[in-house]
């Protein structure tokens, strides 16, 4: 037997990685402390792997004064993907299919998606109808008309789950195709009352989530979820928002994305038409 027979790693390189121990790697990436989308980015194109970024990751952190950094436990990662499975939830990838082209060319594309319900839906060309939780009657039937005409146009209606325009625009289009992004995990229930709208969902369509599974979503979470409901559209609908809202941050994502934004006109005395009205 020769040494090279005897201790083939002395003379051979490691095998690369796997694409599930790659995949693994880069969501453990990007699980990792004071690591955001643009970082994460960085770090694959100065490492080529996502391993061998983990590997630098310490080193990267201290150079930028963290000391006693620890990159995210396999075990969390193994605890989502578990979480998952139990869950019937699918992970969908940037740069593989059926990860969305339209998603994809945004600057801050999400890595990774948890998605539960039809994936086929994002291959369809989809259009987001958003506005005001506290919508009046007004608003909620011109959202279901609106999600009902996209639908019955072969659009997919995108929505954020939200009480009020979100949840009308959802319900209406049950049947043709809706999209729910969530600002938590896709595990969790929120809003509350809208728990059996998110399971016919699930069932008919399709959520998404970027977050963790098993988060439950807090105010930080909820722009971050709004680029992902205009990343996704070819167009983005406000049905009455306020002069400061979430779906007015959502309207702005969509314009610095180079999408189309439409609104709906109000009265001019009711505030929650203010920020169509401007």
């Amino acid at each position: 037997m020769t040494d090279e027979d005897q201790n083939p790693s002395s003379t051979h390189p490691p095998l690369p990685p796997t694409p599930e121990d790659e995949r693994f790697a880069r969501l453990r990436l990007l699980r990792s402390r004071r690591v955001g989308i643009s970082t994460y980015k960085r770090l694959l194109t100065e490492h080529g792997t996502a391993q061998n970024a983990l590997a630098a990751l310490p080193q990267v952190a201290r150079a930028a004064g963290v000391s006693d950094y620890r990159i995210c436990p396999e075990g969390v990662v193994h605890a989502e993907m578990k979480a998952a499975r139990a869950a019937g939830a699918k992970l969908v990838v940037l740069g593989e299919p059926p990860y969305p082209d339209t998603l994809a060319e945004i600057a801050d594309a999400p890595p990774f998606l948890w998605a539960l319900g039809d994936l086929t839906l994002l291959s369809r060309p989809m259009i987001s109808l958003v506005g005001a939780r506290n919508a009046s009657s007004l608003g909620t039937r011109m959202a279901k008309a609106l999600a009902r005409d996209l639908g019955a146009a072969g659009f997919v209606v995108v929505s954020g789950l939200a009480r009020g325009v979100d949840a009308a625009a959802h319900l209406a289009a049950l049947d043709t195709g809706t999209i729910a992004v969530q600002a938590g995990g896709i595990d969790i229930m929120y809003p509350a009352e809208n728990t059996e709208l998110a399971r016919s969902i699930a069932a008919t369509g399709l959520r998404l989530s970027e977050q963790p599974m098993g988060l439950q979503p807090m105010a930080r979470h909820f722009p971050g979820r709004n680029r992902i409901i205009s990343g996704l559209s070819r167009a983005t609908i406000v049905v009455e928002a306020a002069a400061k809202s979430g779906s007015l941050i959502t309207a702005r994502d969509a314009l610095d994305q180079g999408r189309d934004v439409l609104a709906v006109p109000g009265h001019p005395f009711d505030a929650r038409a203010a920020g169509c009205n401007m």
